[in-house]
């Protein structure tokens, strides 16, 4: 390699600044300090000799000037540049600065300090380890790279276009040389010293332009590209040509779609194959005679003769071809067909691939690939064909499912006529299907008529069928609709919307398996579309029908409305009252018209026939309920631009048209939309890259790992509905223990280690087990990847995972993929806003017995109790004292059911104000008011309307803490309540009161103006491990809360555990509103203050498994709001990287020292060694990292290297003699490796593939490898 020998010493640019700066670690100095050397501002002692000097001690001229007059010129040796530190290197003892380091470590109580001997103490002993020599940080020999890497092109008219490289080589060239000439003429040391920092600053600009000083420009001050800067980002040389390259034989074009197509085809344009088969033409062509040359072939083809048709046909038959579609978000983005040749330009593409891919035709292009070799043929057959993708790899459920047309005809197909069939006796009874069909040709019968046939499934077992009557009614289009469909399924007598198209489709390969799944969906598509044009279902204007109810809803609400202008203008509720008020009736009318909407489709407004906007909607083939309230209805409540909710909502719907006002105030809505879908794609892009990164090196490496531990798994319900049943959370999982029947005790329903099927799940479910423990990634004990018992069935293929699969990558497209249809805003609430979820009241699901837990109480009317604080709850209970269900009772709820009493199923338990929060007092007593500054704490308002005076709690920034007394007769204050900011206070000074009087109310929406993070920012900061910002307060011990005074204008929250004594001190804020009162019991982990919880909080002070709880729930409960079902256990592999590093807080005689992060399964292999030998294991805590932070940490430097901060990550490795064992994909592609997953996996590559005649294939190696040449088509795996 060509090299420049440097007249200086200069140091490599990494070392000084990429931070923490190692050379500043070393030698213990301040980056500030070092540069002060390097650039020749300052002289650095080297050698003190005798004099008093120190070393490494920094001089500026004046000073040195003036010790070499006192010491004299030979007694001590000072230096500038990076000569001075090479000097200093190069006498730095590591071994015993080590010791000396460790000495300290020992010796220091303060954290501050320990952190900082640990990184001194890491680079030292990387140096140690890798045997490299500190003084090679400085260089005195700068290696060029190959003049192909930094490329000078002639362009016409003499001028040249070169590489930035070259420019910045040439400034060191040039310096170095001149510097040379300088110090030859004996020039004085100001100006040599000149030089030689220009030398250092055009070495760090070539090595990373801009990162001292300002960047060195070229032509129209552009920054010149550094060799940093090839490396770095999507242009740099790791993303943009060692991850991904251009290939060869690929081609792309418009796609439409292709009806007429097989699931397995595609249609390429002949054009195009062409050009892709090119090599496979001429090679037969020279192998028929036709031509003896290469160029002989090409012009050939280029004439386009006859035989060059025939010969592309014979080549392409059999050989598969892939087609990807960008943005490629997830493995079914690139899937394998067998081209069919076809006139014109356009790729013609299966309706049912659509899904997978996310295409439509309105101009969406594709790429089409050509497998090579004969391996890649294979693995396109095996495992890449379209018609083995018929499960979605996120879900499970099948994502071959049609959509629109041939969803609209299956159910336009299978619908219920609308007369019901009262008089059996009066439906003909037909022969059999083909005779019901015959006459239906005829026209004896409509396609919705009733006929009675004979049941074909009489006396036998199938999924759909009725096993038990010798006749059915059923109606013509349905016989039809089930003579494509396997009998194993047995008769499809219900109506077939899109969910239902899903059940059948999953049971059709249950019952019969992929070969005929994919017959019959093929099948489905040519009858959907059939019926679908034959039924002439189309849109006009007329179909969008308004309802009748429509003008009376509106009225009766805008009487409502007027109720609450009345109540406002009485003073007896706030502005914000009022605004809720109002945004809940429209809400409300919102919804009755919506379902106005619904009736009046379904019956077509009293014509006959079918409403054809009903049908769409209904069967799932276009348009959702809310659209449809749209067309037909009204458009209901907008949003301003800020987020707000106006208060006048829309009343027109689009049949009836907007006005010029409506329409001005809907377009906030549609702008903000547009804005979202652009941001929306880059956002998930980027998620799904740094969820890939994260995830990638997960594969399956074992069968089992041999633990068994897990997590608990149990119903998940919103309100009183149950959202996702524990029948789905646990199929396709291995469980803990041996579960038994609860009511017969010797039944082992699953035993420990074995996979839950779907039978078993079910089982489950009707014992009325309530929880379970499965396996899970999050506790797999495996040394690398994880284990196929703890992640159970691959949903992509309804199978056990086997070794090999690389189910981290399929979890990361998984959870990235369905991120474009995540919404982008944060949500803000005014009111119960256009959710009528918040209901505000409690009906329990089971009868039992009602038990109270940590609930203060006040009855003010017989049988009806009102709850004082925020932190109880009530429980049912059945016969046998178990816990059927429990809710968390707000503070202000009206309790139906006193302590102990029995409830019935669907019995109100509990009501309360959802438009309030109030606070109540526990006491009588007389009101006194504390630090109720007018101005500063309080401010007061005359309401106009009212004429009344309100005090409102405002925020400041004093040592005060407004609240309201309660004293006794004598004066005593016997309770103190702290009002919070926004709160109106009820009381005035000296009322007189009762107990559970009402003292002040916070309006809900002022404590709900916090947005809602919601959609794909709330996922990303989920994984990110972001401590939000209103993070509540948790309790870090069970104890009683009690008050402390105020510390640094911050209140002091104290908690005692009564039995130990132990009590924790929390600090905080005045703006932040305290939900607990003294006196409070509080468990561990309870909020103290309003907030969101903080993830890192939850894993310090409950632990891992209740954080692996809080994770899973909160990113699934964003994907479900969007409909999208996503498995628990691609969330459990994400959160199992999170966790993978733990941070030692005791070394014990291991090597780690204080404060280290390392990989779990490092540390549990260290210290089992200690164990082993006898010594003191270390102890460490589980750290959260975010998926960034964990990409950027990963074992393989080489990865990391790719994913972000290049610069950072090479440096560390290289002064930590990292080594990279290449185990991961990434830095496999990067080399040029296969990657250790799949057919790639180590235990493959040395096949021997014994043939069934005895002998291995090598030892007839001959004979086939000749026959391969002589075969007409090599390429295919048929023909070898």
């Amino acid at each position: 390699m060509g090299h420049i020998e440097l007249a200086v010493p200069v140091t490599h640019i990494w070392f000084l600044k990429s931070m923490p700066s190692r050379l500043g670690l070393l030698l213990d100095m301040t980056a500030r300090s070092l540069e002060r050397v390097i650039y020749y501002e300052a002289f650095m002692v080297t050698d003190p000799g005798r004099t008093p000097l120190e070393e490494k001690q920094l001089l500026t001229d004046q000073e040195y000037m003036e010790a070499m007059a006192e010491y004299g010129d030979d007694s001590f040796v000072a230096k500038m540049g990076a000569e001075a530190l090479r000097d200093v290197l190069v006498n730095t003892e590591l071994e015993s600065t080590v010791l000396e380091l460790q000495e300290a470590m020992r010796s220091t109580k303060s954290k501050q300090i320990k952190k900082k001997l640990a990184k001194r103490l890491k680079v030292i002993q990387g140096f140690i380890k890798s045997s490299s020599r500190p003084e090679w940080m400085v260089l005195e020999v700068l290696p060029v790279i190959p003049p192909d890497l930094r490329p000078l092109v002639p362009l016409e008219g003499g001028r040249f276009a070169t590489s930035d490289l070259n420019d910045l080589y040439r400034r060191v060239i040039n310096r170095n040389n001149r510097l040379k000439n300088l110090m030859q003429l004996k020039t004085p040391d100001v100006i040599i010293h000149n030089e030689k920092r220009m030398l250092q600053e055009a070495v760090d600009a070539l090595f990373d332009n801009g990162r001292h000083g300002r960047p060195v420009t070229g032509a129209g001050n552009r920054p010149l590209k550094s060799l940093s800067d090839m490396l770095k980002g999507k242009q740099g040389r790791f993303r943009q040509n060692l991850l991904g390259k251009r290939v060869d034989y690929s081609g792309r074009s418009v796609i439409v779609i292709g009806p007429e197509l097989k699931l397995n085809q595609c249609g390429l344009p002949k054009k195009m194959a062409l050009v892709l088969f090119e090599p496979f033409i001429i090679r037969r062509l020279k192998e028929l005679g036709f031509v003896h040359t290469v160029r002989g072939a090409r012009r050939m083809i280029e004439k386009r003769s006859p035989e060059v048709w025939d010969i592309l046909e014979e080549v392409t038959k059999g050989h598969p071809v892939l087609l990807n579609r960008a943005p490629t978000l997830h493995r079914l983005s690139i899937q394998a067909f067998e081209p069919t040749l076809i006139e014109g330009e356009a790729i013609r593409v299966h309706p049912l691939v659509c899904t997978a891919y996310n295409a439509d035709f309105d101009g969406d292009q594709m790429a089409v690939h050509v497998p090579l070799s004969l391996e890649a043929v294979l693995e396109c057959k095996m495992l890449m064909m379209a018609t083995g993708n018929i499960f979605s790899p996120s879900s499970g459920k099948p994502i071959l499912t049609p959509s629109q047309d041939v969803i609209l005809g299956s159910y336009y197909l299978t619908m219920d006529p609308r007369e019901g069939f009262e008089d059996l006796s009066r439906i003909p009874l037909v022969g059999n299907k083909t005779e019901a069909i015959f006459a239906n040709l005829d026209g004896a019968f409509h396609t919705h008529d009733w006929v009675r046939i004979p049941n074909p499934d009489y006396g036998r077992e199938t999924t759909f069928g009725n096993s038990d009557q010798k006749t059915i009614t059923t109606t013509v289009g349905r016989i039809r609709y089930s003579q494509i469909w396997p009998d194993e399924l047995g008769f499809i007598n219900f109506q077939v919307g899109k969910k239902e198209l899903g059940d059948v489709i999953n049971n059709t390969y249950k019952v019969s398996g992929p070969e005929q799944t994919v017959l019959s969906l093929d099948a489905l598509k040519k009858l959907g579309f059939d019926v679908a044009t034959m039924a002439g279902i189309s849109i006009g204007i007329d179909d969008m029908i308004i309802p009748e109810a429509k003008t009376d809803i509106v009225e009766r609400a805008f009487g409502k409305i007027a109720e609450v202008d009345g109540q406002y203008q009485k003073g007896i509720i706030t502005a914000g009252e009022r605004y809720n008020k109002i945004i809940d009736i429209w809400t409300v009318a919102t919804d009755e018209i919506k379902q106005a909407v619904f009736i009046q489709l379904k019956t077509n407004g009293g014509k006959p026939g079918v409403n054809p906007v009903y049908v769409m909607m209904d069967s799932g083939a276009r348009g959702n309920p809310n659209q449809v309230r749209q067309l037909c209805g009204t458009r209901g409540l907008m949003a301003k631009p800020s987020g707000e909710i106006i208060e006048r909502p829309i009343l027109s719907s689009f049949r009836e048209g907007l006005t010029v006002l409506e329409y001005f105030i809907s377009t906030h809505g549609a702008r903000k939309g547009l804005a979202d879908t652009a941001l929306k794609t880059a956002d998930a892009g980027y998620l799904t890259r740094k969820l890939c990164d994260v995830a990638m090196d997960v594969i399956i490496t074992e069968q089992d790992c041999g633990t068994r531990e897990g997590i608990w798994k149990k119903a998940i319900f919103e309100g009183d509905d149950e959202i996702v049943g524990l029948r789905e959370r646990i199929e396709g999982r291995c469980s803990c223990d041996d579960v038994y029947n609860p009511i017969q005790p010797d039944e082992l329903v699953v035993g420990s280690g074995e996979l839950i099927t779907e039978v078993i799940a079910k089982r489950v479910e009707e014992l009325g087990i309530e929880r379970l423990k499965v396996m899970s990634p999050l506790t797999s004990t495996a040394s690398y990847g994880i284990d196929a018992k703890s992640y159970g069935i691959n949903p992509a293929s309804n199978d056990v995972a086997k070794i090999g699969d690389s189910v981290g990558i399929i979890a990361a497209q998984s959870i990235g993929e369905p991120g474009t249809q995540l919404t982008m805003r944060t949500f803000h609430i005014g009111g119960i806003a256009s959710s009528v979820v918040t209901d505000p009241r409690i009906s329990v699901r089971n009868g039992g017995t009602v038990r109270y837990r940590g609930l203060r109480l006040v009855e003010i009317a017989p049988g009806v109790s009102v709850v004082l604080n925020k932190t109880g709850s009530v429980q049912i209970l059945d016969g046998n004292g178990r816990e059927l269900e429990a809710y968390d009772i707000v503070v202000g709820s009206l309790l139906r059911v006193a302590d102990g009493g029995e409830i019935e199923a669907g019995q109100l338990l509990a009501e309360w104000d959802p438009y309030n929060i109030p606070v109540l007092s526990e006491k009588p007593g007389v009101i006194g008011f504390r630090d109720m500054i007018p101005g500063v704490t309080i401010k007061k308002e005359l309401d106009e309307s009212s004429g009344r005076i309100a005090i409102v709690v405002i925020e400041h920034k004093e040592d005060l803490n407004p609240s309201v007394e309660v004293k006794d007769n004598s004066g005593k204050v016997i309770a103190v309540y702290s009002i919070p900011t926004g709160a109106q206070v009820a009381v005035t000074e000296d009322d007189e009161i009762t107990q559970g009087a009402l003292l002040a109310k916070t309006p809900r929406q002022a404590s709900k103006t916090k947005d809602i993070t919601g959609g794909l920012p709330r996922v990303a900061e989920l994984f990110e491990a972001r401590r939000p910002k209103e993070a509540a307060e948790m309790a870090r011990v069970d104890g009683v809360v009690s008050l402390g005074g105020t510390v640094r204008s911050k209140r002091k929250l104290i908690v005692t555990d009564e039995e130990s004594g132990e009590a924790e001190e929390h600090l905080i804020p005045h703006n932040k509103q305290i939900i607990v009162q003294v006196g409070d019991v509080v468990h561990k982990g309870q909020h103290l203050t309003e907030g969101s919880a903080d993830p890192h909080e939850i894993l310090d002070i409950l632990g891992p498994n209740r954080l692996y709880e809080f994770l899973i729930n909160e990113v699934q409960e964003v994907y479900r709001l969007q409909g999208v079902t996503i498995n628990d256990k691609h969330i459990e592999l994400i959160i199992r990287q999170m966790l993978r590093k733990v941070r030692i807080t005791d070394p014990g005689d291991t090597e780690f020292f204080w404060g280290e992060q390392i990989e779990r399964t490092t540390f549990m292999r260290e210290n089992n060694e200690i164990v082993e030998a006898g010594g003191k294991p270390a102890e460490a805590e589980p750290v959260l990292l975010g998926i960034t932070k964990a990409s950027i940490e990963t074992e393989s430097f080489i990865s990391a290297a790719s994913f972000q901060e290049t610069t950072r990550v090479l440096t560390d490795a290289s002064t930590l003699s990292k080594i990279d064992k290449l185990h991961g994909f990434k830095e496999n592609v990067i080399m040029g490796h296969l990657i250790p997953a799949g057919t790639g996996l180590r235990n493959y590559r040395d096949l021997r593939i014994t043939l069934p005649f005895g002998g291995n294939i090598e030892d007839n190696v001959d004979p086939v490898e000749e026959e391969v040449v002589e075969t007409p088509t090599a390429a295919s795996p048929e023909a070898s």
